[in-house]
């Protein structure tokens, strides 16, 4: 049977009902539980067979006309309670995951894997799921150092958030981003400097910053305008060819119509179709989740 992240995986009791275990073909293949350390170190993760970057899987979460978020962005539920699971557990697969500030700001997301079951504890053996790093991109340093991210690090339940910027070039906005950098950083958040272009990140500088901090596999979630960067993005393959910068696409559809205020992704998915190889579709409840790999060979 194929699947997405091809090596093993564990199941450690999701509920009966839900295909969150290692017979599921949506999404298995990893080790998504560790001992000790926050350290990503033992943790089996896909890997991009290109040096330079991180293995890197979409997935979004969408109404049946193409809307992920409400009316200027406003988040809606839209996935149900085994879809939501399933995309926590995929969480566990990877190194880090990744929003952008507008995601940040209108969510104020967690981006840890609270709805998965708890796992039986032994004494003297410690026993939990992995946590990936939260990444946010933020080119002028929005985030509020209030969010959630901030205060479940400080708490100790959640791992530092990176936060990933550019420095203005005007001297006046350059004092205030340092001022906001100081803030971000008194509050617990690391901040990394990386390039822009006409105000938004340069995805292929933010991968590479990743792997060279030992980035192996980023878990992309939104929003709108980061789906649409990465669907858009390309980088030269082995042959020399523009190849996609993402390798899989995991979508969520949920039976909801959002209407026409409702925001999309903005990108035709119907122009990627000759690059992409499906895997696997699966109904989690009833939500309908469909795998597709980029042809990136």
């Amino acid at each position: 049977m194929q699947t997405l992240f091809p090596n093993r995986a564990h199941d450690v009791g999701i509920p009966d009902g839900l295909s969150v275990n290692s017979n599921s073909s949506v999404y298995t293949g990893n080790t998504s539980i560790y001992t000790g350390s926050n350290s990503s170190e033992d943790i089996t993760t896909p890997e991009s067979r290109y040096s330079w970057r991180p293995h890197v899987t979409l997935t979004f979460a969408q109404s049946i006309d193409a809307k992920i978020a409400g009316q200027g962005g406003k988040q809606l539920a839209l996935s149900g309670k085994e879809s939501l699971v399933m995309t926590h557990w995929i969480r566990t697969m990877h190194d880090a995951i990744l929003v952008g500030i507008g995601t940040a700001l209108n969510d104020d997301p967690q981006l840890n894997t609270r709805h998965l079951p708890a796992m039986t504890t032994v004494p003297g053996y410690e026993h939990k799921y992995h946590l990936p790093r939260p990444t946010i991109l933020d080119v002028n340093l929005r985030l509020k150092p209030t969010c959630k991210l901030l205060k479940n690090y400080k708490a100790g339940t959640g791992r530092r958030p990176w936060i990933f910027a550019s420095k203005p070039k005007n001297q006046n906005d350059l004092d205030e981003w340092w001022a906001r950098k100081e803030a971000l950083k008194t509050a617990g958040a690391k901040v990394y400097v990386v390039a822009a272009t006409d105000g938004y990140i340069s995805l292929s500088d933010f991968l590479k910053t990743l792997k060279t901090l030992g980035i192996r596999s980023l878990m992309v979630e939104g929003g709108a305008k980061i789906i649409q960067s990465f669907l858009r993005e390309t980088h030269p393959g082995l042959d020399g060819k523009a190849i996609p910068i993402v390798d899989n696409i995991i979508i969520t559809v949920a039976p909801k119509i959002v209407g026409a205020d409702g925001v999309g992704y903005d990108c035709d998915l119907t122009t990627q179709l000759g690059q992409l190889n499906h895997i696997k579709t699966e109904l989690f409840g009833r939500d309908t989740v469909m795998t597709f790999k980029f042809k990136n060979d």
